[in-house]
């Protein structure tokens, strides 16, 4: 990663997309990786095990913190990781119900849902083109769950909250972020990993506890790729391209996570989509960067 920030200037724009690809790449096949992990552990046991392992990489940023950046980590850190929190527990239980292809497309409804809880909870009503890209992303969720018949399992249920959680969750970071400005994002980051990790934790323990650590290199391997690739890497590479790149650009070029989500479960996991479904995932996608671009 060091390379990138003595890269030519020429070369930033290239390769400022190519670092965008792979942070898109990396979370499009989350869904599918995490699902493969779920095979040997439960879901609050994984996510415990994949949060904690985060913030101990990230914990020299602690270290190197100030006082006050630490108070202001954690008194934006606490809400936003209880947030995180709900997200990722709706998350990994809907793709442990669901395909991994239907998670990935469902959960960039988010982008969609976030104006409409900009006016709810900012009073920013969003422009009326926005309600046409709205109604297009629903007409191709309910593709998705098998058109007029509309069978809609628990785990896409469970995705839909995620994505409406990820929206109130942009909101509440503009907000806390510009509140106690002096937090900075990697110590922020820290404090909402330790968060969603004990937080599993404590549920998976007040629940019944959790089985012995799985010792299948298959586990490890998952979730050593959750953490470092679509953790720190992506946390890294996407603010770096946002220092060499538009916004917009890094929006529509990050938007291609469904996408590839998609791609690597019928690769990978064998996963088989209809036409109609292909249609819904399409319709999404094509009304998530409609959306971005608009803004």
């Amino acid at each position: 990663m060091t390379a990138l920030t003595h890269a030519p200037p020429a070369l930033l724009p290239r390769l400022s997309d190519a670092a965008l690809l792979l942070v898109a790449i990396a979370w499009g096949t989350s869904y599918g990786v995490a699902k493969g992990a779920l095979a040997f552990y439960p879901v609050l046991g994984f996510l415990a095990v994949r949060f904690l392992l985060t913030a101990v990489l990230l914990a020299p940023a602690c270290v190197r913190a100030t006082p006050a950046q630490r108070r202001d980590a954690w008194r934006a850190g606490l809400p936003l990781g209880g947030l995180l929190l709900a997200i990722f527990v709706c998350e990994t239980y809907g793709v442990a119900h669901t395909q991994a292809s239907n998670a990935a497309f469902l959960i960039s409804l988010c982008v969609v849902f976030t104006p409409f809880a900009e006016w709810a909870l900012l009073g920013r009503r969003p422009a009326a083109r926005l309600f046409g890209f709205a109604a297009v992303s629903l007409l191709g969720a309910a593709l998705l769950a098998g058109g007029w018949r509309l069978q809609w399992g628990l785990g896409d249920a469970l995705m839909l909250a995620a994505a409406v959680l990820r929206a109130v969750t942009v909101c509440a970071t503009s907000l806390l972020a510009r509140r106690h400005a002096q937090a900075p994002m990697l110590l922020l980051t820290a404090v909402q990993s330790a968060v969603v990790g004990a937080g599993c934790l404590l549920a998976a323990l007040a629940l019944g506890g959790l089985p012995p650590l799985p010792r299948e290199g298959t586990f490890w391997a998952a979730s050593l790729y959750l953490v470092l690739g679509c953790t720190v890497f992506a946390f890294f590479a996407q603010n770096w391209a946002l220092k060499h790149s538009a916004p917009s650009r890094v929006g529509l070029l990050t938007g291609t996570e469904p996408a590839w989500g998609a791609l690597f479960a019928v690769a990978w996991l064998g996963e088989r989509l209809s036409a109609g479904a292909w249609a819904g995932g399409a319709l999404i996608v094509g009304a998530a960067l409609w959306t971005l671009r608009a803004r």
